[in-house]
């Protein structure tokens, strides 16, 4: 099926081939089918998707996954093919007439709410509210949940990551060879980059995306060369063009010399690793704009970080200026501070303009915790290559989306439980975002769908939805109302356009710099409030006690 037009054209399908509306559990269909049977399936239901507990012990969440949940019901048909495995994994007695239903299914008739992808999100606000006939609603309910999941989790893992290293650091996703599986890697790629990282090491996700790519060279090329013999074409034109160097090899051994004997560094290396010095050579004439070289394989201060600098050095007598070097094992703090002082003393010596601050890029299993102790000890490294902890959510395996029904046929429907936190908020909810005097925002409410919005400078009750003591007043300074139409069906509501990935990304940016610090923060951080109105709090409490069976003590 051709989706809905987005700005003139379709809305294409799913990143992924494999999100199709056979990705859903099995009692999707059978409960579809107990519907169709029982003369329920086109039974109007309103359904919430939200999560409960902020992850990684934080307190707050980045929403992700929007774009792909519109591109799947955009796209959602089933094929005959599909009709013809539901029908064997169904038991026998299913008649004829439900695989004629599921035919004729589509999303035409299903309306989507949500929150903008890239937003800063707390527990029990509806990300999504999803409206529509409830055997079709409710075979969405697996997929919205599974996009939504992984794609919000690893975003805020990706905010996090980014909160303590700070806004001057490039921040690089190296977490490929790591995910779980090639469809967790692409996810984690876009999701990170949505979260605030600068660029990813993986081709395909730079491809589908259009994110900046990273990435040099590993151990095995500096390794994989014996000596400078070797190198068979030895000569390297001048950036401008104007002449060739026709030994650049000689030209960097003369700058390795001069190092060597140089009055500041005198003493602090002596014979360096000749075949790393070829390999690095070697790079710099396939790469001499983009010269970036990993010093770790044999040793930083007594090899690489002095071979790297003979390189850049004699890129630069050819107008060429290094990248800079990579960081992979040791102690980071330390080495980082080293080489800084190696640049500097070399940019003094040799009055070579800014190669004082030479790049110094940093890998080897990051994570938060890493980020946080370099800061508290002390280091010179600008760019942070992180792979294994940020993509597979090392710290937290889910977010714990869940999906509930809140009404049905216009009634109000409530799911209880002995756990508070799993009880759910009835009725089709609006929601909003009040801020106060200083920009930050203060709190989230959710009303019910007819009561009048909130007024700027009017004085609103706020209350927990469960805990009747947690309650204050607000007057808000702007309010912003949370969920917008992305999916209209077939009404004539107005549909938010999806925006670019980039502008995501800059949503979630700016959002972030708009909450307070104190939310902010990584350990004890102050909880966000989420709240409900008055008349809200009033008709939870009575479904509550309306719904609950009364005890009998014997």
């Amino acid at each position: 099926m051709e989706g809905k037009k987005e700005n003139g054209g379709v809305i294409a399908g799913p990143t992924n081939p494999m999100v199709t509306p056979l990705l859903t559990d099995l009692y999707q269909f059978t409960m579809a089918y107990a519907y169709w049977k029982a003369g329920k399936h086109q039974e109007r239901a309103v359904f919430d998707l939200y999560f409960r507990k902020n992850p990684f012990g934080g307190e707050y969440t980045v929403f992700a996954g929007l774009e792909e949940v519109i591109r799947f019901i955009a796209n959602f048909r089933l094929t005959e093919e599909e009709i013809a495995f539901v029908r064997e994994s169904l038991s026998d007695s299913c008649e004829d007439g439900f695989f004629d239903y599921l035919r004729g299914i589509d999303c035409s008739n299903v309306e989507v709410y949500a929150i903008p992808e890239g937003t800063v999100v707390f527990p029990k606000i509806p990300l999504l509210r999803i409206e529509g006939p409830i055997a079709v609603v409710q075979l969405l309910e697996t997929p919205f949940v599974n996009l939504i999941n992984y794609a919000s989790l690893v975003s805020t893992n990706a905010a996090r990551h980014r909160n303590v290293a700070g806004k001057s650091k490039t921040l690089l996703e190296f977490g490929l060879r790591r995910a779980q599986g090639p469809d967790g890697a692409v996810g984690a790629s876009k999701y990170c980059y949505i979260g605030g990282f600068d660029a990813t090491s993986n081709v395909a996700a730079g491809k589908l995306f259009g994110i900046p790519l990273r990435g040099t060279h590993s151990h095995a090329f500096v390794s994989s060369y014996m000596s400078l013999d070797e190198i068979i074409d030895k000569s390297l034109r001048r950036k401008d063009g104007s002449s060739t160097c026709e030994d650049f090899v000689t030209l960097v051994q003369t700058w390795l010399s001069k190092t060597q004997w140089s009055n500041s560094l005198c003493g602090i290396f002596g014979e360096t690793n000749q075949s790393e010095l070829a390999a690095f050579t070697s790079y710099a004439l396939a790469f001499p704009d983009n010269f970036l070289a990993l010093v770790d394989t044999y040793d930083v201060m007594r090899s690489g970080v002095p071979n790297f600098c003979a390189v850049a050095l004699a890129l630069n007598d050819l107008g060429y200026k290094a990248g800079g070097i990579r960081l992979d094992s040791g102690d980071l703090a330390y080495l980082s501070c080293e080489a800084r002082k190696f640049f500097c003393s070399i940019e003094k010596e040799f009055g070579v303009p800014e190669f004082g601050k030479m790049n110094i890029t940093a890998s080897n299993d990051l994570n938060e915790e890493t980020l946080d102790a370099l800061n508290k000890q002390g280091h010179e490294v600008d760019s942070f290559g992180i792979g294994t902890y940020l993509v597979t959510c090392y710290a937290q395996a889910a977010l714990g989306v869940v999906f509930k029904l809140v009404e049905i046929n216009s009634q109000p429907r409530i799911k209880l439980s002995e756990d508070v936190s799993k009880v759910s908020i009835p009725c089709k909810k609006r929601c909003y975002r009040l801020y106060g005097k200083e920009g930050y925002p203060l709190v989230d409410i959710m009303t019910a769908e007819n009561e009048p919005s909130p007024k700027v400078g009017e004085r609103i009750l706020c209350r927990h939805p469960f805990q009747e003591s947690k309650r204050a007043y607000v007057v808000p300074q702007r309010v912003e109302e949370l969920l917008r139409c992305y999916w209209p069906g077939i009404s004539d509501k107005t549909r938010e356009n999806l925006p670019s990935l980039r502008t995501i990304r800059e949503r979630c940016i700016k959002q972030l710099e708009l909450m307070r610090p104190d939310h902010m923060r990584r350990l004890n951080p102050t909880p966000y409030k989420v709240s409900v109105s008055a008349e809200l709090y009033d008709f939870i409490h009575f479904l509550w006690l309306n719904e609950a069976p009364v005890g009998e003590l014997q």
